[in-house]
């Protein structure tokens, strides 16, 4: 698939919802899978911290897969909302760029 901007992530993913009849789920149902990823990728990262110690059966699993369901899910809710995700996030890279500008010390 190659590099993809934001906007083209959010056509990849409608094409594939809208592949089934069903399409996307409603909007809560879709919330609650977003949150249900955030919490496996939250259990991940509890694991490779050693916060909370993996079972010896569970298998590591793959940090970058759980960051991307969470961006799936993500999507979904955005496309829902006809949401333009790569407009929304230039817009709050701009708002921390100058609401958080003295926040934290720069590199030198």
């Amino acid at each position: 698939m190659g590099g993809l901007t934001i906007q083209q992530a959010q056509k990849v993913v409608d094409d594939w919802i809208n592949q089934f009849e069903e399409g996307y789920w409603p909007p809560l149902a879709m919330l609650a899978c977003l949150v249900e990823e955030i919490g496996e990728l939250a259990r991940e990262i509890n694991a490779r911290e050693k916060i909370k110690v993996r079972k010896k059966t569970e298998p590591e699993g793959r940090m970058d897969l759980e960051i991307a369901d969470v961006l799936f899910s993500l999507i979904c809710l955005a496309n829902f909302y006809n949401v333009d995700l790569e407009n929304a996030f230039k817009e709050t890279i701009k708002k921390y760029s100058s609401r958080d500008v003295d926040r934290w010390m720069r590199k030198r």
